[in-house]
């Protein structure tokens, strides 16, 4: 199984330096689970992916969208940024390493870029359900990846 990395842009929305994202990293997730693994009114999984450069784990929390039989939509929009988030680089180097957390339960997961009227019907779901996700195409000028992950049962540990 392969995934093809999306391009990355030349312009986008500001990040926070990925050491601070690190370094506050266990307190975000310690407040979205107790907001019942929410964040902003979204439901969120926890994408665990190993390192495309590191080789270690990695985790993240990721706004999802139920897509039905055991199957989420995520979006990799890094808020509009030109490059693509970590967790997404992560996946495409290791497509078959990624596991996800969803409501305290872990789940082996089989990742599957969206392409052509398959991402375009998930994308109008997506900005329907939260409207914010569509400014960010006009942020950048890199494709947003939008991927369907679906449960290849459930996860050993």
């Amino acid at each position: 199984m392969s995934i093809e990395k999306l391009p990355a842009g030349t312009r986008g929305a500001r990040s926070v330096p990925r050491l601070i994202q690190r370094l506050t990293l266990p307190i975000r997730l310690r407040m979205h689970h107790r907001a019942g693994d929410k964040m902003g009114g979204m439901d969120l999984l926890y994408i665990s992916t190993v390192g495309a450069k590191s080789g270690e784990r990695r985790i993240a929390p990721v706004a999802r969208f139920d897509d039905g039989d055991g199957a989420w939509l995520v979006v990799a929009s890094a808020g509009g940024q030109a490059k693509h988030p970590a967790w997404y680089v992560n996946l495409v180097a290791h497509p078959d390493a990624v596991e996800v957390e969803v409501s305290g339960v872990r789940h082996r997961v089989v990742p599957e870029q969206l392409v052509g009227a398959g991402r375009a019907e998930a994308w109008n779901r997506i900005t329907s359900l939260v409207p914010g996700f569509a400014g960010y195409e006009s942020k950048t000028d890199r494709p947003i990846p939008v991927l369907r992950l679906r449960s290849a049962g459930l996860a050993e540990g």
